[in-house]
C-alpha cells in the first residue's frame, strides 16, 4: 500500500479550484492509501478551531470520510495554520503531528518537517516564529473575538507579504548547514518538507553517507505530492515526487 504526503495547499475561500483539487486527489490517486501526511500550510490562514467559515467545515467533512474509509490522516502545523488544534483534528478524523516527526516510509527512517524552522537566515521570520509558537501568546490571541482575529490575520499576512518582497531569495530558502544539523541530530538520511515552494530532490552527504532532501511543492496550477510505496529500501523509486495539473 502507498502513503502520500502533501503540503502548502493554502486552502482559502478565494481559491475554490484548489479545494476541488484536494477533494479530487482524495477520491482519486490517494484513495485507499495507507496514510496521508499533510505537512503544514494546509490553510492559507487559521484563526482557531472555532472558526465558523464554511470552508473549514467542508474540508473537515471530506477528511473525516476519507479517514473513515481506512486511511490514517496526519496534520502538521505550518507557518500559516499554527493555531490548528486538537478539536479540528478530531473533526477531520486526523492526528496532529509534531514538527519535526520521525516516521518509517518505504522501509526507511524519514524525518518530516514543515520546513520553516530550517530558514534560519530569515531572522525577522524566526523571531516571529518563536513568538507565534509560544502557548501564552496563542492563548491570548485565541481569546479574542473571531472578527478581531480575522483582522489580525489579515494584517499579519499583509506585513509578511511586504517584508518578503524585500528579502533576497536565498534568505527565504533553507539554510544548508541547518539541514545537515537537523538530519544528524535525528540520525536520518531522508528529510521531507514543504514551506519554500521550491519542489525538488536534493542529493546530500551526511557524515560521509549519501542522503536526500525532498521538497514538496505548493498547490496552484499544479498539485504536488510524494508517494511512498511499500517496497524494499534498495528501490530508489520507493519515494516519488509527483505533480499534475489541478484544473480539469
Amino acid at each position: 500500500m502507498a502513503t502520500f504526503l502533501i503540503s502548502d495547499l493554502h486552502l482559502d475561500e478565494s481559491r475554490p479550484d484548489i479545494t476541488r483539487a484536494l477533494f479530487d486527489f482524495l477520491k482519486g490517486p490517494a484513495a485507499g492509501a495507507e496514510a496521508l501526511y499533510i505537512l503544514g500550510d494546509f490553510f492559507e490562514v487559521w484563526i482557531g478551531d472555532d472558526d465558523d467559515a464554511p470552508l473549514a467545515a467542508e474540508v473537515a467533512q471530506h477528511l473525516r470520510e476519507y479517514a473513515a474509509a481506512g486511511t490514517k490522516v496526519f496534520l502538521m502545523h505550518g507557518n500559516r495554520d499554527f493555531l490548528m488544534g486538537e478539536d479540528f483534528a478530531h473533526r477531520c478524523g486526523a492526528t496532529l503531528l509534531p514538527d519535526p516527526s520521525l516516521v518509517e516510509l518505504a522501509g526507511q527512517r524519514v524525518l518530516l518537517m514543515h520546513g520553516d524552522s530550517l530558514c534560519t537566515l530569515d531572522q525577522e521570520y524566526m523571531t516571529f516564529r518563536e513568538q507565534a509558537r509560544n502557548p501564552q501568546w496563542q492563548q491570548a490571541l485565541l481569546a479574542k473575538p473571531l472578527q478581531e482575529r480575522r483582522q489580525i490575520a489579515a494584517q499579519i499576512r499583509a506585513v509578511s507579504k511586504s517584508m518578503n518582497s524585500r528579502k533576497a531569495e536565498d534568505i527565504m530558502d533553507v539554510t544548508p548547514a541547518e539541514v545537515v544539523r537537523v538530519m544528524q541530530e535525528h540520525q536520518v538520511r531522508i528529510l521531507i518538507h514543504g514551506h519554500t515552494h521550491r519542489p525538488d530532490r536534493h542529493a546530500l552527504q551526511i557524515d560521509g553517507e549519501p542522503a536526500e532532501r525532498i521538497v514538496l511543492g505548493d498547490w496552484g496550477e499544479l498539485g504536488w505530492c510524494i508517494r511512498a510505496d511499500d517496497t524494499p529500501a534498495s528501490d530508489n523509486q520507493a519515494l516519488s515526487l509527483i505533480h499534475w495539473p489541478t484544473s480539469n
